[in-house]
């Protein structure tokens, strides 16, 4: 096992990684920019380096500061998190140039997935069902006939995109013809790739999505799986599992992401996106190769800690465990706190925390870096903390998840709180009745 790793990320999942590595005896040095220098992990590693000044262009994703910083500590191994350079295959292809492991799959593995055209095409190989859609477009004209034969209305998406960047709902030609070039654009300036897909747009679905691990030897378990459906600008607000849909169904899903993820050999935590439509047809989207914000409530079901399965994979301990090893049990569901108002468009709303108070009792977990005092820089995303909870059914789960929520105490900036406090006494969320539409034909904003 590893001595010391570096983590080259930032907020609460710095602190997530740092928690399990301390337990396993593992020392951690935390880069960090000149924004985060009190943040919370800069406090509590072994050693911390800074990177370079806020934004994140010259500091999280300054690739030979966070090597420099990894030789020069000593580190054996880099944990990305999730963002940043978590799904960089040049970062990691330097990693194992420089002698020093990435936690994560192959930069092999990530070139195949990393892009939406190339995990389309991988699907097909797997026998797993795509949305129709194309393959990278060469322009207008292009688009412009794949829309003809698919049928209006279609989805533009950045092949190199994630996280709802990069996307563009058009349901008319004319449309077409300026929302191709603003989404190139776009996926350009987001990713540096202007690479541009198309699918047909459907109007309301779920998006549950597939925990799996690899050992990258073909071994490779699902943990479950999560619904996320319930999302702003197609970026996740709350997450549960496992998911309200009929068994059959999801056994369907699960079997086609570890098919998949097999194809490809794959290595460390993953994710498996998928659509599910109301007719309960399903598509694959993409697989995230990384660890991911919702991954909690999948640990909370089935008493894992991924971050070691992470670093036992990394280490070259392998997986040591069957499918028939996982048990799942009761439901979790994740609420993302966001310094964001809901009032406002999701405004984000950084600044001091000047009061805080998370909540506690049976089954309630928060993830969070903040404290009384810290300053929320507006250099980042606006995830301040998650707050997971755990009970034997989806109802009781949902009644503890408002309990908790009412504890929370934030003083300072606004959050999504009150938000999520509505949607617990929502019907169409008590009886599981969410699509990704959800705050615009469910919920009154």
């Amino acid at each position: 096992m590893f001595k010391k790793i570096l983590i080259a990320n930032r907020g609460e999942i710095a602190l997530r990684i740092m928690r399990t590595a301390r337990e396993m005896g593992i020392q951690t040095v935390v880069v960090y920019s000149q924004a985060d220098e009190k943040s919370l992990p800069v406090l509590l590693a072994d050693e911390s380096v800074c990177v370079g000044p806020a934004a994140s262009s010259a500091s999280y994703l300054n690739i030979p500061n966070i090597l420099s910083a990894a030789l020069m500590t000593g580190a054996e191994a880099i944990h990305p998190g999730y963002g940043f350079m978590a799904e960089n295959p040049d970062f990691a292809e330097m990693c194992r140039e420089h002698g020093i492991v990435f936690i994560g799959p192959t930069p092999e593995s990530m070139r195949a997935l990393g892009s939406k055209a190339g995990g389309r095409e991988i699907a097909a190989l797997s026998s797993v069902p795509v949305v129709p859609g194309t393959g990278v477009l060469e322009g207008t004209d292009a688009a412009l006939l794949a829309a003809k034969q698919i049928g209006y209305p279609v989805l533009l998406k950045a092949s190199a995109g994630g996280g709802g960047r990069g996307q563009k709902i058009v349901r008319t030609q004319d449309e077409l013809k300026s929302a191709f070039g603003q989404a190139q654009e776009e996926a350009r300036l987001y990713f540096g790739d202007p690479a541009i897909i198309m699918e047909k747009f459907l109007e309301e679905f779920r998006h549950v999505e597939v925990q799996v691990m690899g050992d990258g030897q073909g071994h490779v378990i699902h943990i479950g799986e999560r619904d996320c459906s319930i999302q702003r600008r197609n970026q996740k607000l709350i997450e549960e599992a496992p998911s309200n849909l009929p068994a059959t169904l999801r056994q369907e899903i699960l079997d086609a992401g570890v098919r998949l993820a097999k194809h490809v050999n794959y290595a460390g935590a993953g994710t498996l996106e998928f659509i599910v439509d109301r007719d309960g047809n399903f598509y694959f989207m993409e697989m995230n190769t990384r660890i991911q914000v919702e991954h909690c409530v999948s640990e909370m079901i089935s008493g894992l800690d991924f971050v070691r399965l992470q670093l036992l994979v990394a280490a070259g301990e392998g997986l040591a465990l069957t499918q028939d090893d996982i048990v799942l049990r009761g439901h979790s569901i994740e609420c993302r706190l966001n310094a964001e108002d809901p009032d406002k468009d999701f405004r984000p709303a950084a600044g001091k925390i000047e009061e805080v108070y998370f909540p506690g009792g049976p089954g309630v977990r928060v993830d969070s870096h903040v404290y009384e005092g810290y300053a929320i820089p507006p250099h980042y995303d606006s995830l301040i903390g998650k707050l997971i909870v755990w009970s034997e059914t989806r109802e009781q789960a949902i009644a503890r998840m408002k309990r908790a929520l009412e504890e929370i105490v934030i003083g300072g900036p606004k959050t999504t709180i009150p938000l999520y406090i509505r949607i617990m006494d929502n019907p169409f969320y008590k009886r599981g009745a969410v699509m990704t539409n959800f705050l615009k034909t469910r919920m009154e904003m």
